[in-house]
């Protein structure tokens, strides 16, 4: 077996000793070398080693875990977030296409965020750069989002997104640069987490920018044209929608 290191840092002190416990109780193969509770704990312990593993909650009594990644800019760590059921937070993890463990998390919770560091799968730096403003600036619209592909992550402005297409458990960008980019989330997934963003879901596949809107034509049951030509259909539970919006302009 397959030998990690880990350090958990986590204000709560019941949060803390729940997940050292169940590290210890089902996940033998880490072995948990250091806890902390602010992240001025947390930098002297990664001062003195840093482990293979941190988990680290993202707000602490004394800062926020980006204080701690700004003070250790070469950590060499892989990091599993830790947050609590905050709506905002929870959307700007997903903005970011970052994996977190939600409190209260399931054990099954942990084992998938494990299992994806053992396969040495981490954000990149402008993924948490976009999490991080999101995280620091709650009343704003995230602006940028993170679209994790088969073999890449495209960081993408949500303005440049003309419509997004379903494909069954998958969803195609369409971008302004004429682009596509085809990621393996569903549909549904895309319209909860961007509909402050100005997109309206005007049919089970379709899913499009409002700004992108050039007219609606309501003959041949319904259609839209996009500023490209594109025509998008609409379907009859969602024309109540779209004639608002267009009769709001």
């Amino acid at each position: 077996m397959v030998k990690f290191t880990s350090f958990v840092v986590e204000d709560n002190s019941l949060a803390l000793d729940m997940l050292v416990n169940d590290l210890s109780n089902y996940h033998k193969e880490i072995e948990v070398i250091g806890t902390a509770k602010s992240v001025i704990e947390a930098a002297k312990l990664l001062q003195q080693k840093q482990p293979d593993i941190l988990f680290l909650d993202i707000m602490l009594g004394d800062g926020t875990g980006f204080d701690l990644l700004e003070i250790f800019p070469n950590l060499k760590s892989k990091i599993i977030f830790v947050t609590a059921s905050d709506e905002y937070a929870i959307r700007a993890f997903k903005f970011a296409a970052i994996d977190y463990i939600l409190k209260p998390y399931s054990n099954d919770d942990l084992s998938s965020s494990i299992q994806k560091v053992k396969q040495q799968i981490e954000p990149q730096k402008e993924q948490l750069n976009i999490l991080k403003e999101a995280i620091n600036n709650q009343n704003s619209i995230l602006n940028r989002i993170s679209l994790y592909t088969q073999d890449k992550i495209i960081i993408v402005n949500t303005d440049e997104i003309i419509r997004c297409q379903s494909d069954n458990n998958y969803t195609t960008f369409y971008l302004k640069d004429a682009s596509k980019i085809l990621v393996s989330k569903t549909l549904k997934y895309y319209a909860d987490l961007l509909k402050n963003n100005g997109f309206i879901r005007v049919h089970q596949s379709h899913l499009i920018n409002k700004l992108e809107i050039k007219e609606y034509i309501k003959s041949d049951g319904g259609y839209i044209i996009l500023n490209n030509n594109t025509n998008i259909p609409v379907s009859v539970r969602k024309k109540a929608d779209v004639i608002n919006f267009l009769k709001s302009i």
